[in-house]
């Protein structure tokens, strides 16, 4: 795959309590229209900057628009961040929280310059 133009990013994020709730969503975004261009495995551990369990979507921004009322209506917070090559700017001032903001771990996040989410975009998560 040729390095995407305008890629994105959600984090699901889950508890043990709504991971049921997590794997639905995962589900439907797997078989769905507009379908992401990856969905990533539930992660039951923190990894990265994400404090919580959760897993990932990777998709185009033309698809922004279909996609971001299904993160609206599932009921779980969830990241919403274009993959640039600021990694730090795409989880903070670039992304765009739905429910409750967390604290990130943000010691973790790539320098500018060099994301590591930009190869493996389309590819594989964590």
């Amino acid at each position: 795959m040729d390095k995407p133009t305008d890629p994105y990013h959600a984090h699901v994020y889950f508890t043990a309590e709504t991971r049921a709730v997590a794997d639905a969503l995962r589900t439907r975004l797997a078989s769905g229209t507009p379908r992401p261009v990856f969905v990533g495995e539930l992660r039951d551990h923190p990894v990265g900057p994400h404090p919580l369990p959760q897993f990932e979507a990777h998709f185009q921004q033309s698809d922004l628009a279909a996609l971001l009322p299904v993160f609206e209506d599932c009921g779980l917070r969830v990241l919403v961040h274009p993959l640039t090559d600021d990694d730090l700017a795409d989880h903070t001032t670039l992304g765009h929280w739905i429910g409750e903001p967390l604290p990130l771990v943000l010691s973790t996040l790539d320098p500018p310059g060099m994301n590591k989410g930009i190869p493996r975009f389309g590819k594989s998560d964590f």
